[in-house]
């Protein structure tokens, strides 16, 4: 596949297409000869390298891709950086999405993360007829299509109603004290847009890094946007100025370069990881042999899993001695919407009889616990060979056995090989995932201290900081060839 040769949107007057590590000197700031970024209001020299993280997603938001972008601005704050993150309002998490947020784990973002949440239009979230304006409360109809067609003219996500005061709010700090880089994490992905005319207003780079894909269903592996519509020809101008473009596993990356050959040679890889200092060490046991096994699956469940799949073969992996009254535990919330868990909770319920028990959502801060309590874990997840998921890798960092029910090529076996304690059939089948459960039970009752701390050196590879270390040194090079 080639670059779109379909018209792009329109470039900005009077600026240059590229800014990988141009020096730029916008007002409201000065630069010492150094290169060090001298702030508006104080006149201080400031040394350490400063990036505006376009993340609409963070904490107190619970959506899976807020704990890599808690990690990103954890880790940059670690290293030195002076952090900016600019997030959707809180309201749009606790009240708009009734409640999907987790205090427990905005807790853990370091205080040294400046977090600022720019007001936005709720126009698409809202329901209270009190709050519609006069032409949307009188002629509704007509009030949605001029909507509808004033956001596909410029940019077709809702969530371009965060771009306005993304712009106020990243223009009056970077006049206070200016910033040397750009990056932005998608979804949504009107952050990219936002990334890239903000670099080049205030003339630095920008990084857009792909925790999800933008124009493709990883589900399906078909496109989830028309072929040379607007999204695509966005997505073409976004990567063919950004300085670094990054992605969760190496299948996104190839799909994107073959896409976009033109901007190959600025896409990396930058893998998941888990937190040691929320997880800890799971240190070295063996189940109590006189009560049954109890196997987890931890996170979010969405009607996308194999549900059936998996419990079917758990059915039948139950008939084997090892397995008789093993319980299959699921923490986690059910599913991103109020409105998905209700035939969620219902499907759950129909396997109670064989021991699947649902036991509720957990804040962040109780992970170790739920792993802690759990002898073997259940990877279920969708899709195929681009999918991922952050959540392989705090299951090998519990050191306990792993069961796969997936399909067998997705971009997650590429993290589990070489795990020591990982269980996974040739198929996506009930028979496949039964044999699986019964070795991982085995496993379970069987494991040794050597083969425990193998798996914890396996998980090791894949510490955020392991994971973002030699990002960090890239972003760094960036910023510091910006000033």
């Amino acid at each position: 596949m080639g670059p779109d040769p379909r018209p792009e949107p329109p470039d900005l007057p009077g600026r240059s297409r590229r800014h990988r590590g141009r020096r730029g000197r916008p007002g409201g700031s000065g630069q010492t000869r150094s290169g060090s970024a001298i702030d508006a209001a104080t006149g201080a020299t400031e040394t350490r390298p400063r990036i505006l993280y376009l993340s609409f997603y963070f904490p107190p938001s619970r959506a899976s891709g807020v704990f890599r972008a808690r990690a990103t601005a954890n880790h940059l704050a670690e290293a030195g950086w002076g952090v900016t993150v600019l997030t959707a309002p809180r309201e749009f998490f606790t009240h708009y999405l009734d409640g999907a947020s987790d205090e427990t784990l905005e807790a853990t973002v370091d205080p040294r993360v400046h977090v600022e949440r720019p007001a936005m239009n709720m126009r698409h979230w809202e329901t209270d007829l009190r709050k519609f304006g006069r032409l949307r409360a009188n002629f509704p109809m007509l009030s949605d299509r001029l909507h509808g067609a004033l956001q596909k003219a410029i940019f077709p996500e809702p969530y371009l109603a965060w771009m306005p005061g993304v712009f106020r709010t990243a223009l009056r700090l970077h006049r206070e004290q200016r910033f040397d880089l750009v990056m932005a994490t998608g979804n949504p992905f009107v952050s990219f847009a936002a990334a890239r005319m903000l670099g080049r207003i205030l003339r630095v780079p920008y990084v857009v890094d792909y925790r999800d894909a933008w124009t493709i269903n990883q589900f399906t592996e078909e496109l989830s946007v028309p072929e040379g519509g607007k999204a695509m020809r966005w997505e073409a101008k976004v990567l063919r100025d950004a300085a670094e473009i990054v992605f969760v596993n190496d299948g996104m990356r190839r799909w994107h370069a073959e896409r976009y050959p033109f901007a190959a040679d600025q896409m990396q890889v930058v893998p998941n990881g888990w937190e040691p200092e929320i997880l800890g060490r799971h240190e070295y046991t063996i189940p109590d042999p006189n009560r049954p096994l109890r196997f987890g699956y931890i996170g979010t469940v969405t009607s996308y899993l194999p549900l059936d799949v998996l419990f079917e073969g758990w059915r039948r992996a139950r008939q084997h001695p090892l397995m008789a009254a093993a319980e299959l535990n699921i923490h986690g919330h059910l599913g991103f919407f109020p409105d998905n868990a209700p035939p969620l909770r219902q499907r759950i319920a129909e396997e109670e009889e064989v021991g699947v028990r649902y036991r509720g959502p957990f804040g962040k801060a109780e992970a170790a616990s739920v792993y802690a309590q759990t002898d073997a874990l259940v990877f279920c997840v969708p899709g195929a060979r681009y999918v991922t998921s952050g959540k392989v890798f705090e299951y090998m960092a519990s050191g306990k056995p792993v069961v796969s029910v997936h399909q067998p090529e997705i971009a997650a076996v590429d993290v589990l090989e070489g795990y020591p304690l990982w269980f996974a059939g040739p198929r996506l089948d009930a028979d496949c995932v039964a044999h699986s459960f019964v070795a991982a039970a085995k496993a379970a009752r069987d494991v040794d201290r050597e083969t425990h701390e193998a798996a914890l050196r396996h998980a090791h590879n894949y510490t955020r900081a392991a994971t973002l270390g030699p990002w960090e040194a890239r972003l760094r090079q960036l910023a510091e060839g910006s000033r």
